[in-house]
């Protein structure tokens, strides 16, 4: 358990197994400690890293907008503090979004990348989940007191009475129209988007997001020629949902089959 005064955040992180580094990226009003039930197969052949990101679990928020391109520059900073040389990097919805944003902003610094259920075009949501994250704000905290997420932010957190103020920034951070589809064109890194079968957005943006990344657009081949120039997958989990996906033995276990590849 440790901490690392990086991009103008103490940012608190955890490093559990051995092997070639690892970083994984929990979501939105978690932290590293969600993934306690798959932990054990990320950790069985890997150097694991668990941050928690601004505002979330042990990392106390800070006077910026929660804004996932600067998460990602906390993400890549910590990469240089702790030495590692260009880790994987697995993330989750929210943390799924830092990986790419990551990938994009500072591919020599990652090896291969797993982002799960994250989309990336605000308008792909599904319009009943649009209208629940225009009502999350500080007002919704009182509601929210039986909920997982309260139970853990007060249980970790460094400054507890904070949480209205996270869910203020969450709601201002999910209000912000963005559009990554030219970006996501250039993505270098090799990449396995992950998405559910009942997720937040609709399994065809998932494919939308795969073919942008040269893939499923022919026949692979026999020896895998027609595959993506890039070496970027796709999975759907079956019988998953946004937020039972992190949970599902499924995760690690897609997420570990394309990290293990060579080249």
């Amino acid at each position: 358990m440790s901490y690392a005064d990086v991009n103008g955040i103490n940012l608190y992180y955890e490093i559990q197994g051995e092997g070639r580094p690892l970083v994984l990226l929990h979501g939105g009003l978690g932290s590293g400690e969600m993934f306690a039930p798959v932990l054990p197969a990320f950790t069985a052949n890997r150097r694991v890293v668990l941050p928690d990101l601004q505002g979330h679990g042990r990392t106390a928020d800070v006077d910026r907008p929660l804004d996932i391109r600067t998460m990602a520059d906390d993400i890549a900073a910590l990469i240089d503090h702790l030495g590692l040389e260009k880790p994987d990097v697995v993330g989750y919805s929210l943390g799924g979004g830092v990986g790419l944003h990551l990938a994009l902003a500072h591919p020599q610094k990652v090896g291969r990348l797993v982002s799960a259920s994250a989309g990336i075009r605000r308008n792909a949501t599904h319009a009943d989940i649009l209208a629940q994250q225009g009502q999350v704000t500080g007002a919704a905290a009182e509601f929210m007191k039986e909920t997982p997420m309260y139970e853990l932010y007060q249980r970790v957190a460094p400054r507890p009475e904070d949480f209205p103020r996270l869910l203020d920034k969450i709601g201002a951070a999910m209000a912000v129209d963005f559009d990554l589809t030219d970006e996501v064109r250039g993505l270098s890194v090799p990449t396995l988007i992950v998405g559910s079968d009942a997720d937040i957005v609709p399994v065809a943006h998932f494919v939308e997001i795969f073919n942008l990344l040269d893939g499923g657009l022919r026949d692979g081949g026999w020896m895998g020629e027609g595959r993506p120039k890039g070496g970027h997958a796709l999975a759907i989990l079956p019988g998953t949902t946004h937020y039972s996906l992190f949970m599902s033995p499924l995760f690690p276990a897609a997420a570990m089959a394309f990290l293990d590849q060579e080249g």
